[in-house]
């Protein structure tokens, strides 16, 4: 059953975001050749207690962390480490949530680390401008089928791998509810409702579609070791557009 949202929901989601976003903000400043990622967890840890609000990930089905920190191949769920250290040319899928109040804001970006290969940039460049092709569809009545949409045809015109195992999804009082969002066409029938609110998140591969879970039972990499992105927003359907919840207010 997909959950519209209420007026003070949607306040307190924007809440939640914010501090999603305000994790994101500390991200980009400290991301460098020689941080750990797990003193990146440490920080957003830190970030969502000052701002008295709970990691979402922190003990999700057993996930050790506040936030996911995946590395190059590695699309989602990286588990951070003290012994895991950024190097330059390397990227950083960051994915975090917050919950605030009882309600949840979700999103993920992928970083840089000094200077990336020119084909790297193009993946990183091509699953943002999906992510928000994708928002600009957002829109209710529209079917679920147009964000989807959306966010396949970036994919087929740079030639990129789309992970197909892992989507988007519903969140408000939890961080998964329904719908699930594919990133490429499946001929669903779903219409967006006005205060419906998904995770948008493509994910995208420089090689092939595949991938596959790691014996940590977490860690997702793809089949050839190339390298992949992962850009996310809590957004919602209102009545006069997108409402992106994972922003600084």
């Amino acid at each position: 059953m997909i959950h519209k949202k209420s007026r003070e929901e949607i306040k307190l989601m924007r809440m939640a975001g914010n501090i999603v976003a305000l994790v994101h903000q500390e991200m980009a400043r400290v991301i460098e050749p020689g941080i750990s990622t797990l003193e990146l967890d440490k920080i957003a840890y830190d970030i969502i207690k000052k701002n008295k609000a709970i990691p979402t990930f922190l003990g999700y089905n057993g996930f050790p962390n506040s936030i996911c920190a995946s590395i190059n191949e590695q699309v989602v769920h990286g588990i951070p480490s003290k012994d895991v250290f950024l190097k330059e040319g390397d990227v950083i899928s960051i994915d975090v949530g917050a919950t605030f109040r009882g309600m949840v804001g979700d999103g993920a970006w992928t970083y840089p680390v000094g200077k990336i290969k020119p084909q790297v940039q193009k993946l990183l460049d091509a699953t943002k401008e999906a992510l928000f092709k994708g928002i600009e569809k957002m829109i209710p009545e529209n079917k679920l089928e147009e964000v989807s949409g959306a966010i396949e045809d970036v994919a087929l015109a740079c030639d990129l791998g789309i992970v197909r195992q892992y989507g988007g999804h519903g969140v408000g009082q939890n961080m998964h509810e329904e719908p699930f969002l594919y990133n490429y066409r499946t001929n669903t029938d779903i219409i967006i409702k006005k205060n419906c609110a998904i995770a948008i998140e493509p994910m995208f591969n420089l090689g092939c579609d595949e991938v596959h879970t790691l014996a940590d039972d977490w860690t997702v990499v793809t089949d050839d070791k190339m390298p992949s992105a992962h850009f996310e927003h809590t957004v919602i359907a209102c009545e006069d557009g997108p409402l992106i919840t994972t922003q600084i207010l």
